[in-house]
């Protein structure tokens, strides 16, 4: 790749680096970051070290004009994976280094000092240091002491986040900054949002009339979901026709699917698997639920607040930062299934309450989670790390 220079001076090579292209939360906000990035200034490549789930958001990163490029590192003892890295970042004359997951922050990070370039990192989690493993806790070290040591700027993706960052990573408060994730709210626009509702409930089976709550996450053990399936008996007490829709893959699916069979309620819990149209089956709902147990900041409140949707979520990590409690949905104690119950129940039964949740969701998007003020952000960041780099 050429480094091209514009009317306004140079154009910048970013490269960003992140462990593989699924359909997590960092890697699905890859498409709206780079699709709004001032493009007169920087040229964006994505560097992925594995493949995961087919890596479908390469498909369209591609469709954005965005390189994508297969740096295969399978495991972090790769001793080969430092000079093959060293290498990439000089044949892409790459002026700046952006990295995300755990692979990427540790050698990306790395390889920028290596090769002499500014890098700048975004943690999107909360790791819980309850219970963690002994490999799980060094990595976590590893990752922290290369941030600490060779990373120019760690963007926390909320106050709670950054809070952490600092104390259990030990980051400098010069090196730290916080940017909240930003999604695109044209995806979520009246007329799209006015799209068909009916047909995700025909696809799922769900009557036109019957109450609908969804999940939208990656099926990890520590998203909670088991809580809030263990909340359903509960719910359909009083509201039996009430139906639960989870969308999202992930190692935990078959103890969800065994926890919906052993608490009765299968006929009403649906796995939806892994989707790309989710402003559509959003807008299909009548509650969006989070029951997480750990939460920098969940990107996902932000699309179904985008959605008009109330929501309940757990009071952790930056997820105070996203919902007032009585304001744009209900804050509830983590793993609680009693409380989940009864606040859906609440919700459920005043549905003039849901529509004003609704509202204030949506205007405290379009006020904080716009994803061309984080462009913009990241824009001022970049330019002041290449400037002090004399770049």
């Amino acid at each position: 790749m050429t480094v091209s220079n514009s009317g306004k001076g140079k154009k910048y090579n970013i490269v960003y680096m992140i462990d593989g292209l699924g359909l997590g939360g960092a890697e699905r906000l890859m498409i709206p970051l780079l699709a709004n990035l001032d493009r007169q200034t920087f040229e964006p490549r994505v560097c992925v070290f594995q493949v995961r789930n087919g890596n479908p958001i390469a498909d369209d990163l591609t469709a954005l004009g965005v390189p994508v490029d297969n740096l295969p590192i399978s495991h972090l003892r790769d001793l080969t994976a430092l000079p093959r890295l060293l290498r990439y970042l000089k044949e892409t004359q790459a002026d700046l280094v952006h990295t995300q997951l755990e692979f990427a922050n540790i050698l990306g990070t790395l390889a920028a000092r290596g090769a002499r370039l500014p890098s700048v990192c975004t943690v999107h989690t909360i790791p819980s240091q309850d219970g963690m493993r002994a490999k799980t806790r060094l990595h976590q070290n590893v990752e922290f002491f290369c941030l600490r040591n060779f990373c120019d700027m760690v963007i926390s993706v909320s106050e709670e986040a950054q809070r952490f960052h600092r104390e259990v990573g030990r980051m400098s408060e010069r090196r730290t900054s916080v940017i909240y994730n930003g999604i695109d709210l044209a995806r979520f626009s009246a007329e799209a949002l006015q799209a068909d509702p009916q047909a995700v409930r025909r696809e799922f089976g769900i009557p036109a009339a019957a109450p609908l709550l969804i999940t939208v996450a990656v099926l990890r053990e520590l998203k909670g979901i088991q809580f809030m399936i263990r909340a359903m008996p509960g719910i359909l007490v009083e509201r039996p026709d009430v139906h639960y829709l989870i969308v999202g893959s992930g190692d935990h699916q078959e103890q969800l699917v065994e926890e919906a069979r052993k608490q009765g309620v299968q006929e009403r819990v649906i796995f939806a698997g892994a989707r790309k149209d989710i402003p559509a089956l959003l807008s299909a709902a009548d509650l969006f639920v989070l029951p997480t147990l750990t939460e920098a900041l969940p990107t996902v409140l932000a699309e179904a607040m985008s959605a008009r949707l109330p929501i309940l979520a757990s009071r952790v990590g930056g997820v105070p930062e996203m919902i007032s409690d009585g304001v744009n949905g209900r804050l509830l104690p983590a793993g609680d299934p009693s409380h989940l119950s009864a606040a859906c129940l609440e919700l459920l039964a005043f549905p003039e309450t849901r529509a004003s949740m609704g509202r204030q969701g949506r205007a405290i998007v379009e006020q904080k989670f716009d994803v061309r003020v984080q462009a913009a952000q990241l824009r001022s960041l970049y330019l002041h790390l290449l400037d002090e780099h004399g770049t």
